[in-house]
């Protein structure tokens, strides 16, 4: 079966639950990104003491305590089952669009990748292997960029698509 490029042919109702569904998890995906941004971890000393505290700065603006075992947990648990799950159904949709296979494959196999370096990485960050901090700030920035053109791939070809339907009519 044939799928590269099926999004094309899709009907008008399902390319705008599409792009809805889209929109709205990019809302919620960036928003998150935004939160990261605020707990001074996208550099990394940030994310060491996000995870691992700063009680012993005295000069640090906010105190950071190191996070328990059942917080670190819930946190990996967590975003590892809800990432993976919006890396599939992205990944889904994309498979549909008309792109080339190498750099589509990237695309849809890195994210999964990125998710267990990031997540399992600040699990062995907070374990003590504190040059883990580097894995986890590259690996959650190819997610960022993965997701970031997937999204872009997938709202493009969708509203190109009707415009060459509405065109076409």
């Amino acid at each position: 079966m044939k799928v590269n490029g099926l999004i094309e042919t899709f009907p008008k109702e399902l390319k705008l639950l599409i792009a809805a569904f889209v929109v709205v998890l990019s809302v919620g995906f960036y928003t998150g990104l935004l939160f990261v941004n605020e707990t001074a971890s996208t550099d990394p000393d940030g994310i060491e003491q996000q995870y691992l505290g700063n009680e012993h700065d005295e000069e640090a603006e906010v105190m950071k305590f190191k996070k328990t075992e059942q917080a670190m947990l819930t946190l990996v648990h967590g975003h590892i089952l809800s990432m993976s799950i919006i890396f599939f159904l992205v990944g889904l949709i994309l498979v549909t669009t008309r792109l080339n296979y190498k750099f589509k494959m990237f695309l849809l196999i890195e994210p999964f990748i990125s998710v267990v370096l990031t997540f399992g990485g600040l699990y062995l960050l907070w374990s003590g292997m504190l040059w883990v901090k580097y894995i986890v700030m590259i690996s959650g920035f190819f997610m960022t960029l993965c997701y970031t053109l997937a999204v872009i791939i997938i709202l493009k070809q969708l509203v190109s698509s009707s415009i060459k339907t509405k065109s076409a009519i």
